[in-house]
C-alpha cells in the first residue's frame, strides 16, 4: 500500500505481502515501521498483567489464554512491523484469527496461501462480527448494567478501525503532511500505531467483560480497579455466604 520511497534496512526487503504507510526505516536502522512496532506494546505488557492476576483469581484456563492470545498478537504484530517480512506477517495475522476465536467461545461457552490477507479479512471480520452480535445480546438481555464497559469496548475498538482505514486510504496525503510538519507532530499522524492503540485497549476491555461475565454468573462479587487511577483492572471476590 506504501509508495516504494523507503529506506532500506537491517531485515532487507520486504517480502510481506503489505507494506504500511508508515516510511520504512526513518527512525531506527534495525525496526522498519517504528512507531507501528512500539505501538503493540500495549497488546504484550497489560493483557500479560491479566493473564497473572486471572491466575491468581483461580479462573478458567480459557480467560488466562485469552489475555496471552492478546499479548500474542501484539508479539506477532511488533516482529511483522519490525522485519516487514512475510513469515512474520503470518505471525501476526494467525495470532489474531487463533485469539478471536478465543474469546468467542469465552463468551458462548455459558449461554498457507499465496496471498492470505483476502481470506485472513473475511475470516477475522467474520469472528469479531459474531463478538460483537453476542456482547450486544448479553449486555442487552442478560447483564444490562455491564452495558458501559460493552459499548466503550466496542466503540475505541471502531475507533481503531476507523483510523486503520484512514491511514489505508489517505497514505499520499499523510506521507506528505509528514513532511512539512515538525517530527513530534508528525508521530500523531501515525494512525495504524493508533489502531494498535485503540484496538489493543478495546480487546482488553473485551476481556474484562467477559471476565465479569462468567464471574458474576458463578456468583462472585467482580470489582473494576484503576490501575493508577487510570488503567482499568478487575478484581474478583469469593461471594459472602451468611
Amino acid at each position: 500500500m506504501a509508495p516504494s520511497i523507503d529506506r532500506q534496512g537491517y531485515w532487507g526487503q520486504p517480502t510481506s505481502t503489505l507494506d504500511w504507510c508508515e516510511e520504512n526505516y526513518v527512525v531506527s536502522f534495525y525496526i522498519a515501521e517504528f512507531w507501528n512496532t512500539v505501538s503493540n506494546l500495549i497488546m504484550i505488557l497489560p493483557p500479560i498483567c491479566g493473564a497473572i492476576q486471572t491466575f491468581r483469581d483461580g479462573l478458567e484456563l480459557r480467560y488466562i489464554c485469552s489475555f496471552l492470545g492478546l499479548a500474542a498478537v501484539g508479539i506477532g504484530s511488533w516482529c511483522f512491523h519490525m522485519t516487514l517480512l512475510y513469515e512474520m506477517q503470518l505471525l501476526d495475522e494467525l495470532p489474531m484469527i487463533y485469539s478471536t476465536c478465543v474469546f468467542v467461545y469465552c463468551l458462548f461457552v455459558q449461554y498457507s496461501m499465496p496471498n492470505i490477507f483476502p481470506f485472513f479479512q473475511v475470516m477475522y471480520g467474520a469472528l469479531v462480527a459474531c463478538l460483537v452480535m453476542r456482547s450486544v445480546f448479553i449486555v442487552t438481555w442478560v447483564y444490562p448494567w455491564l452495558r458501559a464497559l460493552c459499548y466503550t469496548s466496542l466503540g475505541v475498538f471502531m475507533l481503531g478501525f476507523l483510523l486503520w482505514n484512514i491511514d489505508n486510504v489517505f497514505c499520499d496525503s499523510l506521507r506528505a503532511s509528514r513532511q512539512s510538519l515538525p517530527p513530534g507532530v508528525g508521530v500523531v499522524t501515525q494512525f495504524h500505531a493508533w489502531w494498535h492503540i485503540l484496538t489493543g485497549l478495546g480487546s482488553y476491555l473485551h476481556i474484562l467483560l467477559s471476565l465479569q461475565i462468567r464471574s458474576t454468573y458463578l456468583k462472585y462479587r467482580p470489582k473494576v480497579k484503576f490501575l493508577c487511577g487510570v488503567w482499568p483492572t478487575l478484581h474478583i471476590e469469593p461471594q459472602k455466604t451468611s
